[in-house]
């Protein structure tokens, strides 16, 4: 219960300090905690069903709510408000379509589901086909309503014993198999953020500009559960955009003005959008290019992560606006477990070290006698996640006799200690006539391509090799209008493996290419390989 407390101690300590600001409205941390409060009261007299099967009391006792908002004070409250109440939170993706909702909210055994006014027709006839309960969340007083609020004393002296109790539930991405529920206890969520806030320094002086799902752990754990445990303030944009990003960066720094009081410090996005940015800023006039440059270079701290950062990517945008983004990695199973250094050397193509209190080790596989040290990765940190939800042999199958979490992903360690992450051992390593290939490796170099904007690699069957190397390729709208003016064809596999030859093993090389508009990717950046490799499939 960390995070509440601390969310009480700051709202009591400084009661204008900014928590949350959105839609150019300021919520104070007082404001969060007294409209959490009140949310709190209309879950524990809903009557809902706790674990145990006793309604009322006062206490959930473990019911599970549902909670759909746009990125908003509303969405933390209604999170906040589940915790006071003993319930734990489900937060419910704005972009699933109703058969995913579902999913989620029937396997979860979701009890009431708060939403706001925007969503609420829709979640109103879910919630009723989940005989599941529907309650409004009260909108939250602004700074500008002037309204006192209440501070209830029990928050503060909230006991430790509920530190093991189930407090959210995030299911996986699912783009290597049907999503997950992973269930993260209090203790599990404290343990994170305080990891986060020490090795970031994340401090009350940070302003965070949050502009990713608040579904996933990068969202909810990274730029929310972290920086309002350290007292930063969040200000949310409804939506990712380009222009609005470069825009609110220069009115956070102007070039011969001072900083802003609320100038934004800290920005954590996934490579897409990084990758968007850059565009942005290429489509700019040079007046426009060096404001936003020199405004975007003031930011304390730039990070990336949710999929592999290719290489030209993060050297561009150390280019532009002298950032080397920081890399690091995790999984919903345990937020959080590498990183490289805030202070240090940030090295490309790796995601870092441990954190302090972090175990990580690599376990090869004994019966393929590979000595490249190329293993998957195992982790035991006090984050690690309770269980998945009503799946106990898969969540015992997925650790290993001394504690340590599978993670299914591949990776080695390089000269410096550093890890290097090479894929999903289902999805990312390839077996090519008994080389073990990472398509993450693959996909950097042929990034590197000046034609090439997109790139995804994987392994289809082959009976002579074991896989084929495959390479998906979305061409540079620049370098398409180009070669169709020419007459040139768009791209042929001889081409491109010319230019790769001198980069790459010749067994490292595709002997497939497929040209596509685009690729389909979640809210997160991920592409679904599996999906892809049935597609595939059935068109050969």
């Amino acid at each position: 219960m960390e995070v509440v407390k601390a969310v009480y101690r700051q709202g009591n300590a400084a009661a204008d300090s900014i928590a949350i600001r959105a839609d150019q409205k300021n919520y104070t941390y007082a404001q969060l905690i007294s409209s959490a409060w009140n949310i709190s009261n209309i879950l524990c007299n809903a009557g809902l069903k706790t674990v145990d099967g006793i309604r009322g009391n006062g206490h959930l006792g473990g019911a599970r709510i549902g909670i759909v908002a746009k990125p908003s004070v509303e969405f933390v409250a209604g999170v906040l408000a589940t915790w006071f109440s003993g319930g734990v939170a489900v937060p419910l993706a704005l972009s699933y379509p109703e058969t995913e909702l579902l999913h989620v909210m029937n396997d979860s055994e979701i009890s009431m589901v708060l939403s706001t006014e925007d969503h609420s027709e829709l979640m109103r006839n879910i919630a009723a086909k989940c005989a599941a309960q529907f309650s409004l969340i009260p909108s939250v007083p602004s700074i500008s309503s002037q309204k006192s609020e209440h501070y209830p004393s029990q928050i503060g002296a909230m006991d430790a014993d509920r530190d093991e109790d189930p407090a959210l539930i995030v299911y996986t991405s699912g783009t290597t198999g049907k999503p997950k529920g992973v269930v993260h206890t209090h203790e599990s969520i404290t343990a994170q953020v305080k990891i986060l806030a020490e090795a970031w320094e994340y401090t009350s002086a940070d302003q965070f500009l949050h502009c990713l799902p608040l579904h996933h752990v990068h969202g909810l754990f990274n730029a929310l559960f972290a920086p309002i445990y350290a007292g930063s303030t969040v200000e949310f944009m409804s939506k990712f955009s380009v222009r609005g990003i470069w825009q609110r960066w220069r009115e956070s720094y102007q070039i011969k003005g001072k900083k802003a009081d609320d100038a934004i410090t800290v920005f954590t996005g996934v490579p897409t959008m990084y990758t968007r940015l850059i565009q942005g800023y290429e489509a700019m006039d040079p007046e426009l290019q060096a404001a936003s440059a020199s405004a975007a270079g003031q930011l304390r701290l730039m990070m990336c992560g949710s999929s592999a950062l290719p290489l030209p990517v993060m050297e561009q945008w150390e280019t532009i606006t002298g950032h080397r983004l920081l890399e690091r990695y995790g999984m919903t199973e345990f937020v959080m477990a590498i990183s490289n250094p805030l202070k240090g050397v940030r090295k490309a193509g790796t995601v870092g070290k441990p954190f302090p209190g972090v175990q990580v080790k690599i376990v090869e596989d004994e019966s393929e006698n590979d000595t490249t040290g190329v293993g998957e990765l195992c982790v035991k940190s006090p984050s690690l996640f309770k269980e998945y939800w009503k799946l106990p042999k898969v969540t015992s199958e997925s650790f290993t006799d001394d504690g340590f979490f599978k993670t299914g992903d591949a990776g080695k360690i390089d000269e410096d200690g550093y890890y290097i992450i090479l894929g999903r051992t289902s999805a990312d390593i390839m077996k090519v006539g008994g080389y073990k290939l990472s398509a993450l490796e693959i996909e950097s170099v042929l990034l590197e391509y000046p034609a090439v904007a997109e790139c995804c690699v994987l392994g289809l069957p082959d009976k002579d090799y074991g896989d084929a190397v495959c390479a998906i390729v979305v061409l540079e709208e620049a370098e398409k209008r180009k070669r169709e003016e020419e007459l040139k064809p768009a791209l042929i596999l001889e081409e491109l493996c010319e230019w790769a030859k001198g980069k790459l093993a010749p067994y490292k090389l595709p002997t497939r290419l497929f040209l596509w508009d685009g690729l389909p990717r979640n809210a997160m950046g991920k592409v679904n390989k599996k999906e892809l490799k049935k597609v595939l499939a059935a068109e050969e």
